[in-house]
C-alpha cells in the first residue's frame, strides 16, 4: 500500500504522526531509470528527495570534462546540495546522477518548508542527514589531498570487490571516484598488475592479490 512507504523506511518511521501525515499527503512517489540526471549545476531545487532503495552519485564536473565523485545517497541518506538549496534559494552547484535504478518520494518544497517550520522531528532529521554528510566531505577533502592515489586506488579495488574478484569498472568510472584522470588510474592499474597484484582487461580488473592491496592501503594508515 502506497501508504506504507513511510513505515518502511527507517529514516522515517519515527516522525510522530502528524508529520507522517504531511509528507503522505504531500510527496510524490517518482521512479528514475540508472543514468537519469535529477539535476545540473544552474538547476533551482523544487523538492526534497527521501530515496526508497538505489542510489544517486552527485558529482561536479571540471572545466576540461573531468568528473568528481562527491558522495552517493542512498536510501535512508539525505542530499546535503539539496537540502541547502532549498534552504537558501540557490542553484545547484553540481550534478545527481542515478547510479542504479532509483525509487523515491518527492516532497515539494513549499511542503518541505511547512515540515521545517511545524515538525521538530523532521527538522532533526534534515539536519542529522547535513552534519553527516558535511562530516563525509571533509574526509573526502582530506582524502583527496592527503592520500596517495595508488592508496585510494586499492582500496576503492577492493570496496568495488565485495560481490568477487573480478570487477566491472571503468578506468574513466575509477578516475571520477578517485578524483583524478583516467590516465593516472590507468598507469596505477598497469602499475599493479606488473607487480601480479591485478589482472587487467577492457573494462573490468580482476584482484589476484587482495592481500598486497590490504597491506599497502594498511601500510598507509600506519
Amino acid at each position: 500500500m502506497a501508504s506504507d512507504w513511510i513505515d518502511d523506511a527507517p529514516l522515517l518511521r519515527g516522525l510522530d504522526a502528524a508529520t507522517k501525515a504531511m509528507l503522505r499527503a504531500g510527496a510524490l512517489r517518482k521512479e528514475f531509470a540508472r543514468g537519469a540526471v535529477l539535476f545540473r549545476p544552474g538547476d533551482r531545487c523544487g523538492h526534497f528527495p527521501l530515496i526508497l532503495s538505489g542510489s544517486v552519485r552527485v558529482q561536479r564536473v571540471t572545466e576540461s570534462g573531468r568528473e568528481i565523485v562527491l558522495y552517493r545517497v542512498g536510501a535512508n541518506e539525505t542530499c546535503i546540495l539539496t537540502t541547502a538549496s532549498l534552504l537558501s534559494g540557490e542553484a545547484y552547484a553540481a550534478e545527481g546522477v542515478a547510479e542504479t535504478d532509483v525509487v523515491a518520494y518527492l516532497a515539494p518544497a513549499d511542503r518541505f518548508a511547512a515540515l521545517m517550520n511545524a515538525s521538530e522531528g523532521f527538522r532533526g532529521l534534515v539536519f542529522e542527514g547535513y552534519s553527516r554528510r558535511i562530516a563525509t566531505l571533509m574526509a573526502r577533502i582530506e582524502e583527496l589531498v592527503c592520500t596517495r592515489i595508488n592508496v585510494r586506488l586499492a582500496d576503492r579495488l577492493l570496496a568495488l570487490s565485495d560481490a568477487g574478484d573480478k570487477i566491472a569498472v571503468t578506468q574513466q568510472a575509477l578516475a571520477a571516484d578517485l578524483g583524478t584522470a583516467r590516465e593516472v588510474v590507468g598507469r596505477t592499474l598497469k602499475a599493479f598488475e606488473r607487480s601480479g597484484w591485478v589482472k587487467l582487461s577492457r573494462g573490468c580488473a580482476e584482484i589476484v592479490d587482495a592481500a598486497a592491496l590490504r597491506s599497502l592501503c594498511g601500510a598507509e594508515r600506519d
